[in-house]
């Protein structure tokens, strides 16, 4: 398959790919899809500790998913959606993929079903 976007860092799409994997690290980009966030208000609604919380913060900054102001002491976090276009078009390559492939099987059934009318 040919590569698309800025694709072209495998490390990279495995890096955000790793850090997707997790829900709780899905949920923390969830909810700061609706605005930036401290460490404290990001553990709210979880079961975990604060301190579980800020290594998820950590992977998720690793892959690039989101930022944090350093320069302000409760450290807020923020979305980076931009990144997630690594993984985006890594999917697309694959949704055109299986389009075809659907699109083949269609005409395949239409084939057939004109096959036992006749």
């Amino acid at each position: 398959m040919e590569q698309v976007g800025y694709t072209n860092s495998p490390a990279q799409l495995d890096v955000v790919f790793s850090a997707l994997a997790d829900p709780t690290r899905r949920e923390i980009l969830s909810r700061l899809a609706e605005g930036e966030l401290s460490v404290n208000e990001i553990a709210e609604p979880f079961e975990i500790s604060q301190p579980a919380i800020s290594r998820h913060l950590k992977v998720l900054e690793r892959a690039g998913l989101i930022e944090r102001n350093v320069a302000q002491q409760q450290r807020p976090a923020r979305l980076k959606a931009e990144t997630l276009v690594v993984a985006v078009d890594w999917l697309t390559e694959f949704k055109e993929f299986w389009g075809a492939s659907f699109d083949q099987l269609d005409h395949v059934l239409k084939t057939l079903n004109e096959t036992k009318k006749d």
